[in-house]
């Protein structure tokens, strides 16, 4: 006689959603992933902010088929009781099988090859005009040269995250810390943890870093409330401190974004110097991370005076800005929300977080991938190279379940953006709702 099944609730299920006491559902089998998340290569804090619920939509969209043959030795005996699958998610589910017999999350490497080959063009056109002319134009064009390469050492970083750019494993290890630790001072390690917990809780205020950005930015009076980080274990106080920033942040905007790479150079040596936080390979990191404080530094040093050391260094900054700018224009202006991220809603979640930016294909360089917002949070694996080929299908899926597709151009995008930005700055000036004030606030308000 066949022994039935054991079920248990979605009640019970969300019950073990704890370090240490981690379930998931997955096709409505339950799996005990505990201590998987100290292995897990894509690191905890996906398998921490879903736990407790069925996360069958985000498995498939992050891990290919052969993931599957591993999940027996995490199977616990037990089913989720009543597990049903959406609509929505049989056609996505179905979409991403038919991606797969198209080999279209397969990467063909050609693209990959002529950005690595540009990447050592900007490198070495860069240093050249450093150390072979007089000229301050010149110099100034290096600084402008810098920031185009860090640019595209960002769009390996971020495809790599995703998915393998080449083929031989330890080639695509030794790209990434190339790209992104040595020449852009970025790391690799960073910026997978970072992205990760970004797609996964994707416009959640309280579990996706890329909104959290307090004191500089609030993309939304929610977070006036001082809302917890679940990313970074800290609350995020908006006090009056905050409030002066944030009330002028529509016109802080793109300045900051010109400085902004300071904040992802300090979150990289955070991460690398916890001994709290799990990294892979942390020599490395901070090897590759060395080698770039001390070969910008020594380039600088090589510029006859401290004016031009000041121009090269800003233009360098300012120029890779635009890149922060873009990570901002498919977010700030979408719908956020606050709470955990739900595993069972993902193209739900993904489509009211994401904004695609309308381009030629002959700009698809400048977007590196980002143009296609949408699609590529639907389906982080797909290269970018195939985001073009699946937008039509993607809109027939949303067309079909009524999900939004929101797709403007650059220039509207950054309008929605300094719109969104301009609204929330206006609230926080609203004395209405008083703040504790502090020293600073003291001292701006102070007269006579």
């Amino acid at each position: 006689m066949a022994e039935s099944k054991k079920y248990i609730s979605q009640e019970d299920l969300s019950k073990h959603n704890k370090p240490g006491d981690l379930w998931i559902s997955i096709q409505g089998k339950i799996y005990n992933v505990s201590d998987w998340a100290n292995y897990h290569p894509g690191g905890e804090l996906p398998l921490l902010n879903l736990a407790g619920q069925d996360v069958t939509d985000a498995f498939v969209a992050y891990h290919p088929g052969s993931a599957w043959q591993h999940l027996d030795q995490f199977f616990t005996g037990s089913y989720l009781e009543g597990y049903s699958v959406s609509e929505v998610s049989k056609d996505y589910r179905k979409l991403v099988n038919e991606f797969t017999k198209m080999g279209l999350f397969e990467n063909k490497g050609l693209g990959v090859h002529f950005s690595l080959f540009l990447v050592a063009m900007l490198f070495s056109l860069s240093v050249y005009g450093v150390l072979y002319s007089d000229s301050t134009w010149v110099h100034l064009g290096s600084g402008g040269l810098m920031g185009f390469l860090w640019i595209q050492s960002g769009w390996h970083g971020h495809d790599s995250g995703h998915y393998q750019i080449i083929s031989s494993k330890r080639l695509n290890r030794f790209a990434q810390i190339l790209t992104g630790n040595c020449l852009a001072g970025i790391s690799i390690a960073w910026w997978k943890r970072n992205h990760n917990a970004h797609h996964i809780a994707c416009n959640s205020l309280e579990f996706d870093p890329d909104l959290q950005h307090m004191p500089f930015f609030a993309v939304s009076s929610k977070l006036f409330n001082s809302l917890t980080s679940y990313f970074y274990d800290r609350k995020m106080n908006f006090d009056a401190f905050t409030r002066t920033l944030v009330s002028y942040q529509h016109w802080t905007f793109y300045p900051v974004m010109c400085l902004a790479r300071l904040n992802l150079f300090a979150q990289s040596f955070l991460l690398l110097s916890s001994k709290r936080l799990r990294v892979d390979n942390r020599f490395q990191e901070i090897l590759g991370l060395l080698v770039f404080w001390i070969w910008y530094p020594l380039l600088v040093s090589c510029l006859p005076n401290w004016g031009e050391r000041v121009m090269f260094v800003v233009t360098s900054f300012s120029v890779t800005g635009i890149q922060h700018v873009q990570f901002c224009l498919n977010h700030f202006s979408s719908s956020v929300y606050v709470g955990t991220p739900i595993g069972n809603d993902w193209c739900e979640n993904q489509t009211n977080g994401s904004l695609d930016i309308v381009c030629p294909s002959w700009m698809d360089w400048f977007h590196g991938g980002l143009q296609f917002q949408i699609e590529h949070h639907l389906f982080p694996r797909l290269p970018r190279g195939n985001l073009r080929k699946v937008a039509p299908l993607v809109k027939e899926l949303c067309k079909k379940h009524k999900l939004p597709y929101k797709s403007v151009s650059f220039l509207k995008a950054n309008k929605l953006t300094i719109g969104t930005l301009r609204t929330a700055a206006l609230q926080a000036r609203d004395l209405a709702s008083p703040v504790p004030k502090n020293l600073v606030w003291e001292a701006v308000h102070t007269y006579g």
